[in-house]
């Protein structure tokens, strides 16, 4: 047998298994675009995202023992004038009237911090991460990564009211953008990945996994995609994973056990809660804001600002100590059913205004744990007159609701509760109260406390998801189908008869040319016809519209959404496009442009304001029914050049 015939008798040898291990690699990684429409437009990036995201989620949780150790070493040295890491609530000091210097201590250190560091650890972390987000590409600076926590734990470790959360979102957003930067990624894939570590810090530090996705989805996404959720939710699964290992499990908050359901009057009184919990958003929301126009008129350098809040806050330590710090414990209490007048007056009184104080200077800290104690103690004062559904069960309706209506994000208020306290059966109240706090702020607010200060800064947050109309719509359900089309043989003088002579021909600008069967060839514009009519002079019926054609043509199908065509349009600067048949032809079957779009948009508009009653009692609402009949379309035009061998 000759070597040929050997050959061909035998299979060809299977390529090495590196080489299928990078075609699968490669084929995972490309980001080709879906031929076709579909319900979701996920790429296939989103697996190595993934396991990036994972990655993060874990050093998240790291991230966040370590800054909860570091609250409990700054804790243990200004107050205790001691060594150690356990977080210890600061209430038990023995420093007696000296304990209004150590707030202002802490505050000088991190005003020094953020002018000499970086200004961006200012504040309670969620909108700088936002405006990280939308401005700066989700690039935060890596400096960031270390001097947010050490400031808020110095902050919160000299008496600052704050939680833990904000800072751990910070930083974990921070740790996962660090890491992004490393790496070719888009802007929307750097936000996923700043977005996983902020999930995966917020998970780590509540045991709350599906309340950080939630938050995540709700307010620092600004998208419901699979490839922004996917990844955000392995994350935060991951860091709660690794928290049962290195912090332990939840819920941190566990509250009495209590009946599978309650009364219709309790329901009915979550609507009083959820209303006085959006009264209580609303005056914090103000009072914050308040407080820091007051700190703009004041003739110091802003570095001094925290050290001014910090003497409120040293004062109302003295009034009462378990206003300083986290809190935890005092949650904790209130959700085990103490209603104590002390507490209840003291955390609504000062606890609110040295919070309010302290974050309107611009220190470092959190949101999250000081409205969760505010809305305990509302909803402890509220269980005074309530009915009874057993100990701890109002104040955790009601932290919920303020929390939820604060910040605007009702669906994390309500999971958020229940992954806090395990405790299911009260999720209707919880539904309830919170949507009514929540309604009741989004009616009487522009803005919440966490968009606010992005607006002040001149950016604009729309906060509300609805599906775009560009998304709905095909191609084919706006196109228009009167269109004139060219052949390329016709001469510069034959055109402008044609486009005269057709009324459809004078109001396009964009001209498509076909060959006999109708396939496109190219596209050629008005203004290009008419430099050509004006450079040919009186010799203009010898020469042919060939030079003026443009070969490379972005076109539409009619089976296409028209959010892709926009992006199209977006990419190549062309507002007009061909729409082909799908197929090897290229047969074009009429014309979309940007103004088409519109039309879209339009439907939107009229669906929003346009009123009527679609069903009509006729014995007592009697009229007329009218029908519009719509004027037939003109089919395309394809103008053909003369048969010029009859003449």
């Amino acid at each position: 047998m000759s070597a040929t015939g050997l050959g061909q008798g035998l299979s060809a040898p299977p390529p090495p298994r590196w080489r299928q291990l990078r075609r699968a690699v490669e084929f995972i990684i490309s980001d080709a675009p879906p031929d076709k429409p579909g319900d979701f437009t996920t790429p296939r990036r989103v697996v190595p995202i993934s396991f990036m995201a994972m990655i993060i989620g874990a050093l998240s949780a790291v991230v966040a023992l370590a800054l909860l150790r570091l609250i409990g070493f700054f804790t243990n040295l200004f107050f205790f004038f001691r060594l150690g890491t356990k977080l210890l609530p600061p209430d038990n000091h023995v420093l007696g009237a000296g304990i209004i210097l150590v707030p202002v201590i802490g505050g000088i250190i991190v005003g020094l911090m953020a002018r000499y560091g970086s200004e961006r650890i200012r504040g309670h972390g969620i909108p700088e991460a936002l405006e990280v987000i939308l401005i700066n590409g989700s690039r935060m600076e890596p400096k960031v990564t270390l001097l947010k926590p050490v400031s808020s734990a110095i902050s919160i470790g000299s008496g600052g009211p704050f939680g833990a959360e904000g800072p751990i979102i910070v930083t974990g957003g921070a740790l996962g953008s660090m890491i992004a930067q490393f790496f070719h990624l888009t802007s929307i894939e750097r936000r996923t990945l700043l977005v996983a570590g902020a999930a995966g810090g917020m998970s780590a530090t509540f045991a709350s996994p599906v309340a950080a996705v939630l938050l995540a989805v709700e307010l620092l996404l600004f998208e419901f995609k699979p490839r922004s959720l996917i990844p955000v939710a392995l994350s935060s699964a991951t860091a709660e994973l690794v928290r049962i290992y290195i912090i332990g499990k939840g819920p941190i908050f566990p509250t009495p056990p209590r009946p599978a359901t309650v009364g219709t009057d309790a329901i009915a009184a979550c609507i009083l809660v959820g209303v006085l919990a959006g009264v209580l958003a609303i005056v914090l929301t103000v009072a914050v804001y308040a407080v820091e126009d007051g700190f703009h008129k004041l003739p110091v350098h802003w570095m001094w600002w925290p050290a001014i809040g910090g003497l409120v806050v040293g004062v109302g330590g003295v009034i009462y100590p378990k206003a300083l710090g986290v809190g935890y414990s005092v949650i904790g209490d209130m959700l085990q059913g103490d209603n104590a007048t002390k507490l209840i007056l003291g955390v609504l009184l000062v606890k609110s205004v040295i919070w309010a104080v302290s974050l309107g200077s611009g220190t470092s800290g959190g949101v999250v744990a000081p409205l969760l104690m505010m809305g305990a103690a509302l909803g402890a004062f509220e269980s005074r007159f309530l009915p009874n559904e057993g100990p701890g069960f109002w104040p955790m309706i009601s932290m919920a609701a303020v929390l939820g209506g604060t910040m605007r994000v009702p669906f994390t208020g309500v999971i958020f509760a229940l992954e806090l306290t395990h405790d299911v059966n009260a999720l209707l109240p919880l539904l309830v109260a919170v949507v009514v706090a929540y309604g009741s702020t989004v009616l009487i607010l522009r803005r919440s406390i966490l968009t606010e200060k992005v607006a002040r800064r001149g950016y604009n947050l729309g906060q509300e998801y609805a599906l775009d109309p560009l998304e709905m719509l095909l191609v084919r359900d706006v196109m228009r189908t009167t269109t004139l089309a060219l052949s390329p043989e016709l001469s510069v003088r034959e055109v402008a008869a044609r486009i005269q002579q057709k009324a459809t021909g004078q109001k396009q600008r964009l001209y498509p040319v076909v060959d006999a069967g109708g396939s496109l060839l190219g596209i050629t514009s008005r203004d290009a016809l008419q430099e050509m009519i004006q450079k040919s002079g009186s010799d203009g019926v010898g020469t042919t519209i060939e030079s003026s054609i443009e070969r490379d043509v972005s076109v539409a199908y009619p089976d296409e959404p028209l959010a892709q065509v926009a992006f199209r349009m977006a990419g190549t600067g062309h507002n007009r496009m061909p729409v082909l048949e799908r197929g090897a032809e290229r047969r074009v079957i009429g014309m979309v442009s940007l103004s088409d779009l519109l039309k879209a948009r339009g439907r939107t508009l009229e669906e929003e304001r346009v009123r009527e009653r679609v069903i009509r009692l006729r014995w007592l609402l009697p009229g007329r029914r009218v029908e519009t009949i719509a004027p037939p379309e003109e089919p395309i035009v394809v103008s053909e050049p003369p048969d010029r061998t009859k003449a």
